[in-house]
């Protein structure tokens, strides 16, 4: 399905209040450039980070802290439509119609529910079963072709397109099967170099960390294992440190590192050095659009409330057309 010429992005945003170069890199980044070419609802995903215990009396806080530094990152709201996915309640009354198409045992499969239900065991709770029923709701309610996430997130679109054929087999034509956007970036790990990084982890650096912040947590971040000393000839393909030079550095630099590394020429501590300057290079004007509005909740509250108004009225076409396909009386009208 498309908007006129253009394509529809669905892109769902965790409300965790951390987001660290990581997802900068590995997400916010692309989905710039897919909002100035297509029509892009950017969601934050407040139903999602449900299913694990959180504190209730920081939620909403995390989730406008969400918008506002997906705001500071560069998602124009005159491009995009940002907005809460609570204050849109035909999410959920979307998904309620996709779970009676839904076989238990295709839900049960899913590779992420296995694995956290193997976590969590008896505490295990119903929303992680159906949470990938409620992601297919959220992309599918605007007709959604497009959907850029990660390789892990493969899976849930594929589930995605399943309910969108099963739903158009039964009722009838209404949903595209949405396709997957991988992105091209190397995968950053954590400042442990072992692991994807993560809040929960705390081998994160986030986006809007100042450069003492910076610094403080890449000087001793995990290196090629082979330098034991400064004159080491290293590798940087195997460097999770060169790893974040591509994402951040310009050409010129890393051309410059590869060489003096594989030389010897050069310290872990010198490269990390230049790596913080090009980071910093990138991320100050991030964090100085945060500072400024998160002394202006007001502005992004109001930015949050357009969105949903636009995102709404979308919604409500969609359920419109398929209510009357599974034959649900329509949405009364008020007079």
């Amino acid at each position: 399905m498309k908007s006129g010429d253009r394509n529809i992005v669905f892109t769902g945003i965790q409300p965790s209040g951390i987001i660290h170069i990581g997802n900068y890199v590995g997400a916010i980044r692309g989905l710039r450039e897919l909002i100035e070419k297509h029509t892009s609802y950017c969601c934050i995903v407040d139903y999602h980070a449900m299913t694990v215990p959180y504190d209730v009396s920081e939620f909403s806080n995390h989730i406008l802290d969400a918008a506002t530094v997906n705001l500071a990152c560069g998602i124009d709201p005159d491009k995009a439509v940002l907005y809460v996915q609570s204050d849109v309640p035909q999410h959920t009354e979307l998904q309620w119609l996709l779970s009676c198409l839904t076989p238990l045992g295709l839900a049960s499969r899913m590779a992420q529910f296995k694995e956290k239900s193997r976590r969590q065991k008896e505490s295990v709770c119903i929303g992680l079963l159906t949470y990938p029923i409620l992601q297919a709701a959220d992309i599918l309610l605007y007709k959604a072709n497009l959907v850029p996430v990660g390789q892990d997130q493969v899976q849930h679109i594929e589930f995605s397109r399943d309910l969108a054929r099963a739903f158009n087999q039964r009722y009838g034509d209404c949903f595209p099967e949405p396709e997957a956007i991988l992105g091209e970036t190397p995968k950053i790990l954590g400042t442990d170099g072992n692991d994807k990084m993560s809040k929960s982890l705390n081998n994160y650096i986030a986006v809007t960390e100042s450069k003492e912040e910076i610094w403080k947590k890449l000087r001793p971040a995990k290196t090629d294992e082979a330098r034991k000393r400064k004159n080491d000839p290293g590798e940087p393909t195997r460097c999770n440190i060169f790893t974040i030079h591509r994402a951040f550095s310009r050409s010129e630099t890393n051309e410059d590192i590869i060489s003096h590394c594989r030389a010897g020429t050069i310290g872990c501590i010198d490269c990390k050095r230049r790596l913080l300057e090009s980071m910093v290079e990138e991320l100050t004007p991030i964090r100085e659009r945060y500072l400024a509005l998160r002394k202006s909740p007001k502005q992004v509250e109001e930015i949050l409330a357009t969105g949903a108004s636009t995102a709404r009225e979308v919604a409500m076409e969609t359920m419109e057309q398929a209510r009357e396909l599974v034959g649900i009386r329509p949405i009364p009208r008020q007079r």
